[in-house]
């Protein structure tokens, strides 16, 4: 099977073997007379030879799946039939498919493979777009996950809601993603911008995934936002979202890793925090979750792989979300990244574990113009406004309101070989004109050391097990 131009068929026995089809939704009028709405020569005849060729009656193939054992609905592309472009009866089973995933509480699985808008179809077909971007937005307010396959190629409208809309967006090697097609770029383009590749380095996708893993990796992916039931967060609940964030458990503290002992002095504590054998995100990530899979960008063109990780991962048996820092000045994409895996996780009523570990935000000039400022004040919000419960662990440096942005009110913890301050202490000195040997004093005048924290009711302190 060549996957870059698999059939629907094909691409839904990729992910599942017990498939079942939603019948038909009844065909606009428009889209049923002579040649379509819009009387265009040939079309009637080009519907004709597509179906003879596909053995399908429409570009788009819905229905019901267990993948890995969690039952999803699947929208499967055919780009055989007319370059798997929408049109008005494509628009009445998409429509038709995510409606029954609200009614039921499934998630939703778009295989993705579009052209984009069906040209014999004008208008009437570039509106579908909009009937599918209000049953995305409709199916996220009832709190149930979306996430997308992206095939060769997805182009357009398609990628445009179907798929750079999704909460999760995964996609196959070598794949053409892009909002412009390959017949209509400028001739000056660079071809490799447009790829699936490309699009998981500018954050606008999440992962590649090759076929003979997309099975294991989405069934992974479906138990990780349905909680491992099968079904979704609060799938007794309201149809109209999941259940208040209150009525879920916080995720639990985790253990510290490093030194148990209090630090004695201000400097001292800054010293073990900035130490290189000191345990870091990803030791604390291995140590908490059995295993966890990673989103990746901010969705408008950034990414801060150095700066922060962010996920979900199952922590004894339950799914819980993860923001972490790692040690190094966080990047706007990384400020904006953790924002969108709080929401996500907001919306779904999962819980979220962030790890705080930054000497401060980056502060570079193109920091500046990535807007610093604007991603810190975001996630500020989101955090602040935060229904589900977040659990804050300082693991190292907490460097003013870089890392600030990243801790819960209240629900915020520390490791004996970290510390929070309101400014690192040499820029303090700097601040004072203090000279470099009162660097160390200094730091004892701001109580940056837990305990000072706890004193402070900043903090609280956890231990090693």
């Amino acid at each position: 099977m060549t996957t870059r131009r698999a059939s629907a068929r094909e691409v839904v026995a990729l992910v599942t073997d017990d498939f079942t089809r939603f019948p038909d939704p009844p065909g606009g009028e428009r889209a049923s007379a002579p040649d379509g709405p819009l009387g265009w020569p040939g079309y009637d005849a080009s519907r004709e030879r597509a179906a003879r060729r596909t053995g399908e009656s429409e570009s788009v193939v819905c229905g019901t799946g267990s993948v890995e054992g969690t039952r999803a609905v699947l929208i499967a592309f055919e780009f055989g039939f007319l370059g798997g472009s929408l049109g008005e009866r494509t628009g009445d089973r998409l429509e038709a498919a995510y409606s029954y995933a609200r009614e039921q509480r499934l998630p939703v699985v778009p295989l993705v493979a579009t052209g984009g808008s069906r040209m014999q179809e004008g208008m009437l077909a570039l509106t579908q777009l909009q009937r599918v971007a209000r049953q995305s937005a409709l199916t996220r307010e009832a709190g149930l996950p979306q996430i997308a396959v992206l095939r060769d190629p997805t182009t357009g409208g398609g990628w445009a809601t179907l798929g750079a809309g999704a909460d999760v967006v995964l996609a196959l090697p070598d794949a053409q993603v892009g909002f412009a097609g390959s017949r209509v770029r400028p001739p000056d383009a660079d071809p490799a911008a447009y790829t699936a590749e490309a699009q998981v380095a500018a954050g606008a996708a999440d992962a590649v995934v090759p076929p003979a893993q997309l099975r294991e990796v989405l069934g992974r992916w479906l138990r990780l936002l349905t909680d491992g039931t099968g079904g979704v967060p609060g799938a007794g609940g309201s149809p109209a979202g999941p259940p208040s964030g209150s009525l879920r458990e916080p995720a639990p503290v985790p253990d510290a890793l490093g030194v148990a002992e209090l630090p004695r002095s201000g400097w001292e504590a800054v010293r073990r925090a900035r130490a290189a054998e000191r345990p870091r995100a990803r030791a604390y990530l291995d140590a908490y979750f059995s295993r966890r899979l990673a989103i990746s960008g901010d969705r408008c063109g950034g990414v801060d792989p150095d700066g922060m990780l962010c996920g979900f991962g199952v922590h004894r048996g339950r799914t819980v979300g993860y923001a972490a820092q790692t040690g190094a000045a966080t990047r706007p994409a990384g400020y904006r990244t953790a924002a969108r895996l709080i929401r996500l996780a907001d919306r779904l009523g999962i819980p979220v574990l962030t790890l705080v570990d930054t000497p401060g935000a980056a502060n570079d000039a193109e920091a500046e113009r990535q807007g610093a400022g604007a991603a810190i004040a975001e996630l500020f919000g989101v955090v602040a406004t935060a229904r589900t419960p977040i659990t804050t662990l300082v693991i190292g440096e907490g460097g003013s309101g870089g890392a600030l942005a990243l801790a819960a009110p209240g629900r915020t913890w520390a490791t004996p070989d970290s510390y929070f301050s309101v400014i690192a202490p040499e820029s303090a000195a700097a601040i004072l004109k203090r000279p470099p040997a009162e660097v160390e004093a200094t730091a004892d005048q701001l109580r940056i050391r837990p305990q000072d924290l706890v004193e402070l009711g900043v903090i609280r302190i956890t231990q090693a097990p």
